[in-house]
């Protein structure tokens, strides 16, 4: 039997009444459970991420270099042994396990029998550790967690994490709408770790969260940290994705393969270091600490054990790196410098009108100008991502003011339009930075214990990974991929399936690809793009600003997320749809 004749990779037959390239989700799940959970597959109603996606490949099977592919045991199939069910492949897998790809994993639980997994290279999950300063805010409100405003009712909000940890009253009492950063990463693992755990349950029904007893037919996670995703392919024969990753949570590193007929990468973003600061960067050891903001917290003590050091950037990471050194260094003796090319340490865009920009009706604006209106655009709105919260700016010049009750001033410089041209390290102990104040054309030198880099972070490349796809790939003027308005890459027509991104299209969808408050939505749109239904209602109005004097994009004329992409490339791509 060839490998294209496989039962295990062919798609059930549809039910009665759909197309023929339409998938049967009860089969594909391993049907519905007959005799309790170990004689039969998951139920029909069993959560996405819950269905025990498993991590596989055919014995015998060689993968594109000719080596053979490893067969790595699945991550807990729900069918009773020697049942195959869990070696189909999968319906969408997704790379990266972050705040995005989480997030359509909690909503991808709302959708019975769609079977599919994700895979992270980290142990688990962490957002932003080094930067969960104690008191340190998100800057969107507690709603804008991984599900609410696509659906409210889903057990995987912040409400209902409250709720499970029973401080519900506590937070209602406490009136808190901005949580704490470490908060907001408790939550996740809790949904993390719900999701490794959730029983089945009934389409409608309230469902089992965490903590709750697990059915008889649950399965193992979906989620598989120690995965690190090293290729994806197209196999034409197939009609499927490959998925080769290796296994980083043994002791003896193991290879793998997954199939999958969708994929979504979410891989995220990464630290960002100007030229001029590169090497300096990468010249590490015992001397002066040079470290970006990612890394703070684990430098702190050396930081705060310095004699004086420089912060570089005037971002919300740079001020919130400045006001915890600022608080936690001895009055007069401060010792602390804040620096940035910027011409003021601005205020983030706050007002209610200005947070539009940050809605569904902005993100479908900006996708249908033209690109170079968009190259344009971005850069000018930099006062809505890149700037200051207002609650820290005022709170550093409170603690400024508080120093200065004693007399005197505290040793705290705060410059703006200030370039770092070129630095480097004096001796083994000190660093030097040649700065630059292009409004008064002066240059001077710098010399302190240790430098902050609070310089940003950029779009992690997907060239990487999606290198073996690069011939089936559309790009733009400028060579980036092309997204289409439900956040699929641009393919060739010949590829049948989607390939996804979150977080990767700033330059297509605009300035709130990153932003949390978009995460639910973007979830959702690509939930029901992949499946063809209306899983979640999205809202046809979100804004009271309208945006331009047309109606642009494809969803401006339907329904956000269900409407059929018009661009001819995607001829090939057909939606899974329901039984």
């Amino acid at each position: 039997m060839t490998t294209a004749e496989d039962p295990r990779f062919q798609r059930s037959a549809p039910a009665p009444g759909l197309p023929p390239h339409a998938t049967n989700y009860g089969a594909v799940n391993g049907g519905s459970s007959t005799g309790g959970g170990s004689s039969g597959g998951a139920s029909a109603g069993q959560g996405a991420f819950a269905a025990g996606a498993s991590a596989y490949a055919l014995p015998g099977q060689r993968s594109a270099q000719g080596r053979p592919a490893l067969t790595v045991e699945p991550g807990g199939g729900s069918g009773a042994k020697g049942h195959d069910s869990e070696h189909r492949p999968l319906d969408l897998a997704g790379v990266g396990i972050g705040p995005a790809n989480l997030s359509l994993a909690a909503l991808a639980d709302g959708v019975p029998g769609l079977r599919a997994a994700c895979y992270e290279q980290r142990a688990g999950f962490a957002w932003h550790p080094g930067m969960l300063i104690e008191g340190a805010t998100l800057q969107v409100p507690f709603l804008a967690d991984l599900v609410t405003l696509a659906d409210p009712a889903s057990r995987w909000s912040f409400l209902n994490y409250l709720k499970a940890r029973d401080r519900l009253f506590p937070f209602y009492f406490g009136e808190r709408f901005h949580i704490e950063r470490t908060e907001y990463d408790a939550y996740c693992r809790w949904v993390c770790e719900g999701l490794a755990t959730a029983g089945p349950r009934a389409v409608g029904g309230p469902g089992k969260g965490r903590g709750g007893a697990r059915g008889s037919a649950a399965a193992g996670p979906g989620l598989h940290f120690g995965h690190r995703v090293d290729a994806v392919r197209w196999h034409p024969g197939l009609r499927l994705f490959e998925l080769d990753f290796t296994r980083t949570d043994t002791d003896a590193a193991k290879q793998g393969r997954s199939y999958a007929r969708n994929l979504v990468l979410g891989v995220g973003t990464a630290p960002y270091v100007p030229e001029p600061l590169r090497a300096l960067a990468a010249s590490t050891g015992a001397g002066a600490p040079v470290v970006h903001s990612a890394g703070y917290l684990e430098h702190r003590e050396r930081l705060l054990a310095a004699g004086h050091v420089t912060v570089v950037g005037s971002g919300q990471s740079g001020a919130e790196v400045f006001l915890d050194l600022l608080r936690n260094r001895p009055a007069g003796r401060e010792g602390l410098h804040w620096i940035t090319r910027s011409g003021a340490f601005a205020p983030m865009e706050y007002s209610k009108l200005g947070l539009e920009h940050f809605t569904p009706d902005y993100t479908r604006y900006f996708h249908g100008l033209r690109q170079s209106v968009r190259d344009e655009l971005v850069p000018r709105q930099w006062q809505l991502h890149k700037a200051v919260d207002h609650g820290t700016l005022a709170a550093i010049h409170d603690e400024l003011y508080h120093r200065t009750l004693g007399g005197g001033w505290p040793d705290a410089v705060i410059t703006p339009g200030v370039a770092v041209r070129t630095a480097g390290r004096v001796g083994a102990t000190r660093v030097e930075l040649h700065l630059e104040q292009a409004e008064q054309d002066v240059r001077t030198r710098l010399v302190t214990d240790a430098v902050v880099l609070a310089t940003g972070y950029r779009e992690r490349p997907l060239d990487g990974v999606l290198a073996s796809l690069e011939p089936w790939l559309v790009r733009d003027d400028a060579e980036r991929l092309r997204i289409d308005e439900h956040y699929r890459l641009v393919t060739d027509p010949s590829v049948g399936g989607a390939v996804y991104v979150q977080n990767a299209e700033r330059h297509t969808h605009g300035v709130g690809a990153p932003d949390l408050g978009l995460v639910a939505h973007r979830s959702a749109v690509i939930l029901n793009s992949l499946t063809g239904e209306e899983h979640y209602r999205l809202p046809r109005r979100t804004a009271f600003t309208t945006f331009g004097l047309r109606p642009e994009g494809a969803l401006a004329a339907g329904t956000p997320g269900v409407a059929e992409q018009a661009d001819r490339r995607h001829e090939g791509f057909r939606p899974l749809r329901m039984s």
